[in-house]
Parts: C-alpha cells; structure tokens; sequence
C-alpha cells in the first residue's frame, strides 16, 4: 500500500515539474520569438524602403565629366547606400526587351536620357528627409528630372508606424499573460508542498530555510525550460535562414545572443520570484487555512 502511494506521488511529482518546464518553454519561446520579430520587422521594412530607387536624369548637355562629378558626390553623401548609373543606350535597350520592338527605329533617335538609379539608406526614406535630398539634388542645373514613387514612400512610413505601435501593444499584452501563465504553474507546484512547508515551519526551520530548495528546484526547472526554449529558437532562425536567405537574419550576431541572454533571464527571474511569492503566501497561512 505504502509502495504504491509511493509510486503515486512520484508520478505527480514528475507530472508537476513536466508542467513547470512545459509552461516556461511555451511562454519563454513565445516572448522570444516576439522579439526576435521585433527586431527583425525593422530589418524588413528598412529594406523595402531602401529598395525605392529615386532616378536622376541628366540633360543630353551633360558631359562625362559632369556624370563622373555626379557619382562622386553621391559616393561621399550619407543618404546614398547603393547607386547605379544607367547610359541612355542601356536604357533604350531595357525598354526595347520589356516592349519588344526597337522604338528607335521609327524615331530616329534616342529620346532617353543618362541618369542614375539611387537607392537611399532607410534613415533618409522619410517625408522631410527625402524632399531635402530632393531639394538638394536640383541644385544642379544639368539634372532635367528626379522621380520616385512619393506616394509609396508615405504609405511604407505609415504603415511601419502603425505596425509598430501594434507590436509595442501586443508585446506588452504577452508578456503580462506569460508572467501569469509561469506564476500560476508555479503557484500549482508549490500548493501540492503546502503541508511539508507548514510542516517544517511548526518544527522551527525558518522562512529563509524553507523557501531555499524550492526556489532553487523551480529556478533550475526554468532553467531547462528557458535552454530547450533557446535550441528552438535558434532552429527556428537556422530554418527560416535557409529559406529566405536574403533577410540576413543570422547577421547581426550580438542581437541573437542579448535576445537568448533575455531569455534565459526572465527563465531564472520569473520562476525566482513566482516561487518566492508563493512560497511566502503558505508560509504566512495559518494551518487552518491550509484545507
């Protein structure tokens, strides 16, 4: 009889520290998977802004040297992230390929004009920045034109803010539901101990003695929690890695570790303090209360 209650309680037992470690892995890859998203939608929507080019087109006075000068000055400016220049004989062929008949046949000449294809740094994509460019670009007598798409520059930067004040929110909302989700398996946990804790303390063992092994039992169960969380995590990047290489997610490398590092943290702070504070509730109960 005694070996089988035995047996029972050692399968609750397993059964509770399952659910603790179950309960901060979920949460724990939940918060990082939110900010790893956090992080990574800023790389997203800077790389769709930077890839709005902004075509300046020279005048057929315009002379090498003048384009030469031109290339220069975009190659010293802080807004130019990559530029490129386009001959009016390479443009004349790119239209030929997507229309599908030489117009210049009929025309006689070549009515296009040089000009340079510019891509501007994410920083710079905003109204008031990019209408300075603007400005600033016109200056030169020799530039005919400058066009780009200003109705999708407003759209991307209102969209990126309103995106991101639903993040901030969203973000906010789980990490409230994860501190309670962890607290409440860790509440459960220590509820099935209540009577070895009232025990303990009617035969004089102080609080602080008391609270010890269970805080290091759940402190070392969100630390397993918060380690499997991580190996997702980092196979979740390795995936989508190898699937949309282009993003670039495995680049910046201290970011990866400080979000791992959060991780792992809040694995240890939340399952410390949640365990302090239940602890603390059975210990202040008096024995009656405990039924």
């Amino acid at each position: 009889m005694s070996s089988s209650f035995d047996k029972f309680q050692k399968r609750r037992l397993i059964t509770s520290y399952f659910s603790v470690v179950l309960s901060v892995f979920l949460v724990l890859f939940l918060l990082g998977t939110l900010g790893f998203f956090i992080v990574n939608s800023k790389k997203v929507a800077d790389d769709f802004k930077e890839g709005i080019a902004m075509s300046v087109y020279f005048k057929d006075e315009a002379k090498d040297t003048t384009l030469v000068k031109f290339a220069n000055e975009l190659k010293a400016s802080k807004f130019a992230k990559t530029y490129k220049f386009v001959s009016k004989d390479d443009a004349a062929k790119e239209h030929t390929d997507i229309i599908g008949e030489n117009f210049m046949e009929f025309l006689g000449v070549n009515p296009l004009q040089n000009s340079y294809d510019i891509h501007i740094k994410a920083d710079y994509v905003v109204g008031d920045s990019i209408v300075k460019i603007e400005r600033k670009l016109r200056e030169n007598k020799l530039i005919a034109d400058i066009v780009y798409d200003k109705q999708l520059v407003n759209m991307v930067n209102d969209n990126v803010k309103r995106v991101s004040m639903w993040i901030l929110i969203i973000s906010g909302f789980l990490a409230v539901i994860a501190v309670l989700l962890i607290n409440s398996s860790m509440r459960l946990s220590i509820y099935a101990n209540r009577f070895i804790i009232k025990t303990m303390q009617m035969v004089g063992a102080t609080k602080a003695f008391i609270r010890k092994p269970f805080i290091w039992r759940s402190v070392k169960l969100g630390m397993i929690g918060a380690g499997i969380a991580i190996v997702a995590l980092l196979g979740g990047l390795f995936y989508l890695d190898s699937v949309f290489p282009t993003l670039g997610l495995l680049n910046d490398k201290l970011t990866i570790i400080a979000i791992l590092l959060a991780v792992f943290g809040m694995g240890v702070l939340i399952t410390w303090l949640s365990t302090y504070f239940a602890t603390q509730r059975f210990l202040n109960l008096r024995t009656d209360d405990l039924y």
